[in-house]
């Protein structure tokens, strides 16, 4: 194209239609496209154009884009800019959508729509001239006194600003070096004003008028930073930064706004300082916290570090460094407590009542760490708040179920965004005191992952040689945790770690008897389950007996919590008779009295024993107090879940009954066995683990090698037992993986019942790991396999020998209710299993050498 020759922009335009912000020649905008015409003209005209024409667009402000392809346009505004597409980006989140980045190149008219499908297509008029842009030569006829005194505004307001911003430097060149008739365009873009201004400029197609509506915005823009400057000339150098230029109001507003912000925050700086100096941190934290307060000081407030700083600081602040509460160390007092918030856990008071002795005799004594373990729902969680309550302390639980992040324990190094402290060091933040008691929760369910081991950052924690000094990623100064009183809970101890677990003094909690367990309902449970159902004694009685046929009969667990689940039930059925019996009174029948007379008699005629679910009765308000027998029990919970099945299951030879200890209590376990014709195999059910197999393996070895002593023959009379017969041995609920040595006595009276024939008794239930040699070794879990026995109502328990000690463990009064055998061979588990003993052939008279 010649020099000179007017530069056109193509007479027909496709339409880009926006609402949001307005494009002005000369100046750069970046708009997300989302509409199905816009979105269509992307597609069409922008994605597959090859040529620079197909780049070149026009921009309709202040109209918007359809929604639907079936709705027509609205009414298009008169005055566009031709826009050259710079860039395009797609995206597919959260809705398929365009971002363009267009460059003003002038205005134009719409002079007549020519099609709306499937984008909008325009026959336009240029207006503004393109060669004025690319011609560096001003002349000074075309240039008057608007334009002169547009330069002088727009000079100063550039000055004012910073010039060692890299745009302030930019923009001032520019100044120079573009055209005067493109300046007006190009501040309006660059400075804050509202999108109807924009408009007003954009329709100013006369270059005098341009200049008249643009000066206006200029002075406005310099009064606005002149006074800025005036609130702000106490600020040193080094803290200028360029201000966004709004409107005069605002800025004036804004401005003192800002400021007063500021001088709030620098106030609350000194006042952040002065507690720091004031409190009892640390050496090391305080010099720490004091080079921190120095950098903050320096640190301009919009920078992300600025709020980290700031809240690391008001953390050290805010944690008990010397801060703790006073004990109370009466015995008799602490005693009474316990006693009276939980029954039994013998073992468990008698541990604090030694605590508080010592701490009467010596006043720094560190902090015990205690391991609760024990079966779900007796009572490990409530006892620690118990104890808490007990000393004065302040309690905090952390549960650590299912945690596998180790900075969970340690916290997050402060180089990370969102990096907080760990939970030991947040809960002493809530407690405000340094020696709380902690409840680890769940401490046997930590997890293992990417992210670190949490059980092997709980071992600084819990170990009272290391933990006077522990160091927490988040704060990197060390913190004394030797006052406060660790408690972890946990359901067994096969999976904690043996380094955690050697740190920590293990009490065993095991399950309750039947007789603690009414003790329990009828001390805490019941009285809770009424007061929050909203009744009282007056209106409902559960007697003891049928205390103990819930327990018996719908439960089945080492604690107390489906028992618990079970009262709340009887309530709410109760809760449901007393309000109906109360609407009835509220609202009492307005028939005549004589049938209202008759209809009474005629219902106590009628009157007949009936249980609390029964309809009958609905007539008239219950009885009160309501009386809770069986018969309401089957009514209100159904029928019963667990039968004593025990007798019933024993009636054929090849049954004997297990014990066995799981995470839930102690349960007692079947062992069924039956052999068939086949070629001497041994099958194994119920999802048993290798040690268990091992002891089956065991048990039908030692039967075989001892099968001529005890006449034990196959079916064809062989005391080879497996010669072509094939042995089955099940152990039912074979859902749940079974595994252990203490089933190696059971398999071998099983096995034994079932080749002589004869039936085990079927009140006998026994535990104990075999060798090859016939000995009986000891096991562990003896209590709760114990209590699992005597809720199943067996009376006599086959035991190893070696555990004798662990009887003193029991109960008396469940140890008068069974009788225990002690067994250090399995001779005496065979005499013991069977009625009559289990016969042994005499042994052959000894035979003389004649050599």
């Amino acid at each position: 194209m010649a020099a000179g020759s007017a530069i056109q922009i193509p007479s027909r335009l496709p339409l880009l239609l926006t609402h949001e912000s307005v494009l002005l020649p000369g100046s750069t905008m970046r708009t997300s496209v989302d509409s199905p015409r816009n979105m269509q003209l992307v597609r069409s005209r922008l994605l597959k154009g090859t040529s620079l024409r197909s780049t070149i667009i026009g921009v309709i402000p202040n109209t918007s884009d359809p929604t639907s392809d079936c709705d027509d346009l609205p009414n298009l505004h008169r005055i566009g800019t031709a826009a050259l597409a710079v860039q395009v980006v797609g995206s597919n989140w959260p809705k398929p959508h365009y971002t363009l980045l267009v460059t003003g190149l002038c205005r134009f008219q719409i002079l007549q729509l020519l099609k709306e499908k499937p984008y909008p297509v325009a026959e336009v008029q240029q207006l503004d001239r393109l060669e004025q842009f690319t011609n560096g030569h001003k002349s000074e006829e075309e240039l008057g006194e608007l334009s002169e005194q547009f330069y002088k505004y727009a000079v100063q307001l550039v000055e004012m600003l910073d010039m060692s911003v890299p745009a302030v430097a930019k923009l001032r060149r520019l100044l120079d070096n573009l055209p005067r008739e493109a300046l007006p365009d190009i501040l309006t873009s660059i400075i804050r004003t509202t999108n109807q201004e924009k408009l007003q400029i954009l329709d100013a197609v006369r270059l005098e008028e341009r200049f008249k509506m643009t000066i206006p915005l200029l002075v406005r823009q310099i009064e606005g930073l002149k006074l800025l400057q005036k609130t702000r000339k106490s600020k040193q150098d080094d803290d200028k930064r360029v201000v966004a230029i709004r409107p005069n109001r605002r800025i004036s507003h804004g401005s003192i706004t800002e400021d007063e912000e500021e001088e709030e925050d620098h106030d609350d700086v000194v006042m952040l300082e002065k507690k720091i100096r004031t409190s009892s941190m640390s050496e090391q934290a305080l010099k720490v916290c004091l080079k921190e307060i120095k950098r903050l000081k320096k640190m301009p407030q919009s920078m992300p570090e600025y709020a980290l700083t700031r809240n690391y600081l008001e953390l050290m602040v805010e944690l008990p460094w010397n801060k703790s509460t006073k004990d109370r160390l009466e015995i008799r007092a602490a005693r009474i407590v316990l006693d009276n918030d939980h029954y039994a856990m013998e073992k468990l008071k008698k541990r604090v009542l030694e605590y508080l002795a010592v701490r009467q005799l010596k006043n720094n004594l560190k902090g015990p760490i205690l391991c609760f373990v024990g079966p779900p729902g007796v009572g490990k969680t409530s006892v620690g708040r118990s104890i808490a309550k007990t000393l004065g302390r302040e309690f905090h639980r952390i549960a650590l179920g299912g945690v596998c992040d180790q900075s969970d324990i340690r916290g997050h190094r402060r180089t990370y965004v969102g990096s907080m402290p760990g939970r030991i060091i947040n809960g002493l933040k809530t407690v405000g005191v340094n020696n709380p008691v902690f409840l680890l929760d769940e401490v046997d369910k930590l997890a293992k992952s990417l992210q670190g081991d949490p059980a092997a950052a709980l071992l600084e924690v819990l170990d009272p040689e290391q933990n006077h000094s522990f160091t927490d990623h988040y704060l990197n100064v060390a913190f004394d945790l030797s006052q406060v009183l660790f408690i972890a809970t946990a359901n067994t101890t096969a999976t904690i770690p043996p380094a955690l677990l050697d740190r920590m003094e293990v009490i065993q909690v095991p399950g309750y008897t039947q007789e603690e367990k009414i003790e329990i309902a009828h001390r805490h449970l019941i009285p809770k389950q009424l007061e929050q159902h909203g009744l009282t004694p007056q209106q409902i009685q559960i007697p003891q007996v049928t205390t103990l046929g819930i327990i018996t009969r719908y439960t089945r667990e080492a604690g107390v919590r489906a028992l618990d689940r079970k009262l709340g039930a009887i309530c709410r059925a109760v809760a449901v008779k007393v309000a109906e019996g109360q609407h009835k009174e509220a609202k009492p029948d307005r028939a005549e009295v004589g049938e209202g007379e008759d209809c009474k008699e005629h219902i106590t005629e009628d009157a007949k024993p009936e249980s609390i679910s029964d309809t009958a009765d609905l007539a008239l308000p219950p009885e009160m107090p309501i009386l809770i027998d069986f018969h309401a029990l089957k009514d209100i919970l159904g029928p019963p879940l667990y039968d004593m099945e025990v007798s019933e299951r024993l009636n054929q030879p090849g049954v004997a009954i297990g014990l066995a200890w799981t995470p839930l209590g102690g349960e007692i376990m079947f062992v069924e066995a039956s052999r068939m014709d086949g070629e001497g195999q041994l099958t194994l059910t119920g999802q048993l683990g290798d040690v268990m197999k091992e002891s089956a393996h065991l048990a039908i070895s030692w039967l075989r090698s001892n099968a001529k002593r005890y006449q034990l023959t196959n079916a064809s009379g062989s005391f080879d037992l497996l010669d072509n017969t094939d042995i089955h041995l099940h152990f039912p609920a074979g859902a749940v993986t079974k595994d252990g040595p203490s089933a190696g006595v059971t398999i071998v009276t099983c096995l034994a019942s079932l080749f002589s024939g004869r039936l085990v008794c079927s009140d006998v239930a026994m535990t104990g790991e075999i060798t090859l040699r016939g000995l009986v070794l000891p096991v562990g879990g003896i209590k709760d396999k114990v209590l699992a026995a005597h809720r199943a109502g067996l009376k006599r328990i086959i035991i190893p020998q070696r555990n004798e000690k662990d009887l003193e463990e029991i109960a008396v009064h469940v140890r008068q209710d069974l009788t225990f055998v002690l067994a250090g061979c399995l001779d005496e588990v065979l005499n013991a299993a069977f009625d009559g003993g289990f016969a042994v052939k005499g042994r052959l008279e000894h035979l003389n050498s004649k050599l």
